[in-house]
């Protein structure tokens, strides 16, 4: 039942997008921007997308959920239809979108190691990653979410943040740091199939550092993986974590194994339902 759903998720995310290109000729009458920031942190720069609701301009008072999403060559196309179509039907309030991306998709393939990961990879990791991962969340913390904020009418108060792999990686770190510097920048952290294993588990100190923030601002934590991903090194570390998530005051913890979805199945899934999580209508 979860792959089918998954199917036809993507299946109708498909047909949206083609019915959009296909009368390329006609005004579509959708607020979306695109940004291009200079990051000194990171010493590069990002490609940001903003989608805005329907109806943004047509209710100057209101202010609107944040939801920023990494990895977002890949993902922002299909979530910016969910979000839209979710938000017709009923099924999430209108929210901001905002894609953290590059300037191509090869781009990200190449550099989301660079950015999203925390501290440099170890020899077990067999990889080699500089460990960027504080720089990248300097950037979006200190110069992306205030450029956003000055720019947009922003709910300052409810951000989530979305990742999957080594982007579920970060949004935890992302999580760990606010804990370290005693804020609340995100309220809502989605993390789909995180590379837990990184750095020999190097956010496994999460719940600890959770648990000894001052700040009482409630937190919601949406984790998912596949359940054919690889037990020892996936799954496991995913159910620990969330265990240990889930005796933290003030969080509210959400942990899902989709039994027959693989590694790069559980994403959108995810996203959509964590969404409907954190802002569910009545």
């Amino acid at each position: 039942m979860q792959k089918l759903f998954f199917i036809v998720l993507i299946a109708m995310i498909a047909a949206a997008c083609a019915s959009v290109s296909t009368k390329n000729t006609e005004p579509i009458q959708r607020l979306d921007k695109e940004i291009k920031l200079y990051s000194e942190a990171v010493k590069d720069s990002f490609y940001i997308k903003v989608q805005l609701p329907d109806q943004y301009n047509e209710k100057p008072e209101r202010k609107y959920p944040t939801v920023y999403i990494v990895d977002a060559n890949f993902y922002f196309p299909m979530l910016a239809e969910v979000v839209k179509q979710y938000t017709i039907a009923g099924l999430l309030p209108p929210v901001i979108l905002v894609g953290i991306g590059y300037k191509s998709f090869t781009a990200m393939d190449s550099l989301r190691e660079r950015d999203y990961l925390y501290p440099a990879s170890i020899p077990s990791d067999e990889m080699k990653a500089v460990g960027g991962g504080k720089n990248f969340n300097n950037f979006v913390v200190s110069q992306l979410i205030p450029h956003i904020d000055a720019g947009f009418r922003t709910d300052t108060s409810n951000r989530s943040l979305m990742g999957h792999s080594f982007g579920g990686y970060f949004s935890l770190y992302a999580l760990l740091n606010q804990a370290e510097n005693n804020q609340t920048t995100f309220r809502n952290i989605a993390s789909a199939s995180p590379s837990l294993w990184y750095n020999n588990f190097y956010l496994s100190q999460l719940s600890e550092k959770l648990q000894n923030r001052k700040t009482g601002n409630p937190l919601n934590v949406y984790m998912t993986v596949g359940g054919l991903e690889d037990p020892k090194w996936n799954i496991n570390p995913a159910k620990k974590m969330a265990d240990e998530l889930s005796r933290v005051d003030g969080l509210n913890m959400h942990y899902t194994v989709y039994n027959d979805l693989e590694h790069m199945d559980v994403a959108m899934i995810t996203f959509s339902r964590a969404l409907h999580a954190f802002y569910k209508t009545d």
